[in-house]
């Protein structure tokens, strides 16, 4: 395996355990009637590996990351199919907006400003709208929840995910804006765009 593989392997390793360390130990759990939804920063690290390694890499870092962490919480356990596919569609559009729509790689000013939060914020504006939607469908298909709780849940969805949201677009972009100086110093930031 050359060195800019293994170098990609271990970050998209890296953000998986960010977004599951931040999905896990820095939540708020919300109960509602149709379920449980919480505030979390785990979408942040799903969305920081699309910006540095692409979509698919960072689809897989979010969906591994928070995934593990649905599983190993008996209150999100059922919930792990719906994380892995959701977690995995913000880092795939978050990474195609940054790499193939603005080309993040190739900017610098105020261009790579816009571009990197265009991208975020592209990512997260999809789990803003199918987290509720998807959600909505899973409890009332899969738990079997009345439309209404299903439909209270969603509300409830839309709300943390907006905030959460929010949070991923300014931290990620913020961390990403801040490492580039010194992954382009070092010559990484194109080791990992070739890989």
């Amino acid at each position: 395996m050359s060195n800019s593989k293994t170098l990609r392997l271990a970050l998209t390793a890296l953000m998986a355990a960010l977004a599951y360390i931040s999905f896990t130990f820095l939540q708020i759990k919300i109960p509602t009637p149709g379920g449980v939804t919480s505030f979390h920063l785990g979408n942040t690290f799903c969305v920081l590996a699309a910006l540095l390694l692409g979509g698919v890499p960072g689809g897989i870092a979010g969906a591994i990351g928070m995934g593990i962490g649905d599983l190993l919480d008996p209150t999100y356990v059922l919930y792990a199919p719906k994380t892995f596919f959701l977690k995995f569609m913000i880092g795939l559009i978050a990474g195609l907006l940054a790499h193939k729509v603005f080309h993040i790689e190739e900017k610098s000013g105020k261009a790579l400003v816009w571009g990197v939060v265009l991208s975020t914020a592209g990512g997260m504006l999809f789990n803003v709208i199918a987290e509720p939607l998807v959600g909505y469908l899973y409890t009332t298909i899969f738990f079997g929840a009345s439309a209404q709780a299903a439909k209270a849940l969603a509300s409830w969805n839309f709300i943390t995910t907006s905030v959460n949201a929010i949070l991923a677009v300014v931290i990620a972009s913020l961390l990403y804006l801040a490492l580039v100086p010194s992954l382009k110093k070092s010559g990484t930031l194109k080791k990992l765009a070739r890989a």
